[in-house]
């Protein structure tokens, strides 16, 4: 299988989709196109990302780069490193999936992701490059230890802010351990930790932000006042209240570009979202005259608005934040610092965070396909279209393909919660289908 460029670099299972010669080989393809000479490399503690890592140093130093490897790192270190150096940056790690994926990350001069047209050149030389034979050689990482990201996400705060306060941090095992609850503390946060006793195959396992449970029992069992669950990067972040109400990126989006508005920062700066941006918040920000520009998901899509529009705030309803005079990537524990800023500006416990907006009831279905979800999804065009037109104004329909999974994720939403439900599992069942079709085909040609 040839790995393509998704939403968020290359991903997919160790060992059969992704392996160390084929990261060799994009480490050698990337180098002459991310516009600079050094490259600082992070990783997540996935059991292969050492290996990936290795590999993927001797590709970018075959290409010519001089290569800085931070050891276990969250990918907004990466990022704010290499801006803070007007250099490049790579990460190795598959994000929120489990352990056995893996993936690279790549970040061009100044700590940008790097755009379509960068990654269309890098996928042909890429292919080529995996005809060549390469062998992995026996380069050293040798770690080095900065700590000029955790310095700057202290100082995006008041000395002392979070004193007296008890805060749940989930690491999901994964590159935030034992760096988010040093900010937290050196804020003077209370910090209980969960999630932070990685072993190579447990990072993002019943943990982190595609699995909030763990953050929200253990905030409830410690009286805490909130939790923050990053994912195994530590790019996206997803909130707790105290009493176990779940706040995802649309409220986290919400509370600060709400504080932001308060205090005058937006002045005419839209709010980058993305389709999978609730109803409710949306109507939300129409209430305080904040106006929205919708980007296709990805953060790369939400910075690159915000970049060429000089706006300050976008993000997901993942978690996915990005405040551009901060960070050149979404950053789940900045996220995490400045809306518990925003909270505490406007006297807001955690459970008042969650009436900000009324959500709109939202089912998301997420279906495992076997064959080209992209094209499951042009070919189910019709059914989705009819589905729309069954909900009306007062609902949406989104059926789009997982840039970063073999899947199909649909998302229903309308006031009518059960119809939405009904019109997601219809929808998913004609997906299966689909696949089921484009599979019997494969096998009788």
């Amino acid at each position: 299988m040839n790995l393509i460029f998704g939403t968020d670099g290359i991903r997919g299972r160790v060992g059969r989709d992704i392996d160390e010669i084929k990261v060799l080989s994009l480490g050698i393809a990337s180098s002459k196109y991310l516009n600079t000479k050094k490259i600082f490399l992070g990783r997540d503690t996935r059991e292969s990302s050492l290996g990936l890592a290795k590999a993927l140093k001797e590709g970018l130093t075959r290409g010519g780069l001089e290569v800085v490897s931070l050891g276990i790192a969250p990918t907004p270190e990466i990022a704010h490193i290499a801006r803070v150096e007007n250099a490049g940056g790579a990460v190795i790690s598959a994000s929120h999936n489990s352990w056995v994926d893996n993936g690279v990350k790549l970040f061009g001069s100044g700590g940008l992701k790097i755009s379509d047209s960068v990654q269309d050149l890098i996928q042909i030389d890429w292919e080529n490059e995996q005809q060549k034979k390469h062998v992995v050689g026996e380069l050293d990482l040798e770690d080095e230890n900065d700590e000029r990201w955790i310095k700057s996400v202290i100082s995006s705060a008041e000395p002392g802010c979070f004193s007296g306060l008890k805060i749940v941090l989930d690491c999901a095992n994964g590159a935030t351990v034992n760096k988010a609850s040093v900010i937290f503390q050196e804020l003077g946060a209370t910090v209980v930790e969960v999630g932070s006793n990685p072993d190579g195959r447990n990072i993002n396992d019943n943990c982190g932000s595609n699995n909030p449970e763990n953050l929200r029992e253990k905030v409830l069992s410690s009286s805490a006042h909130i939790g923050f669950a990053f994912d195994g990067d530590g790019d996206r972040v997803i909130a707790a209240s105290s009493d176990g109400s779940i706040l995802d990126g649309d409220y986290l989006l919400f509370i600060c570009s709400e504080d932001r508005f308060d205090r005058g920062l937006l002045k005419n700066s839209s709010v980058v979202i993305t389709p999978m941006a609730n109803l409710g918040m949306r109507e939300a920000f129409y209430n305080l005259g904040i106006p929205l520009h919708e980007v296709s998901v990805g953060d790369r899509n939400i910075l690159q608005a915000l970049e060429e529009n000089n706006w300050l705030i976008g993000g997901e309803q993942s978690g996915h934040i990005i405040f551009r005079d901060l960070s050149t990537t979404g950053d789940g524990v900045l996220t995490s610092v400045q809306t518990l800023l925003a909270l505490l500006r406007k006297h807001r416990s955690s459970v008042e965070a969650s009436t900000v907006f009324s959500k709109v009831p939202q089912v998301l279905i997420n279906v495992f396909v076997e064959n080209d979800a992209e094209k499951i999804v042009e070919e189910i065009k019709d059914e989705v279209n009819v589905a729309s037109m069954e909900l009306g104004k007062g609902g949406r329909v989104l059926v789009r393909p997982s840039g970063t999974e073999p899947l199909v994720r649909v998302m229903v939403e309308t006031r009518d919660s059960a119809l939405a439900s009904s019109i997601a599992e219809h929808l998913s069942e004609i997906i299966k289908r689909k696949d089921d079709l484009l599979s019997a085909a494969a096998n009788n040609t």
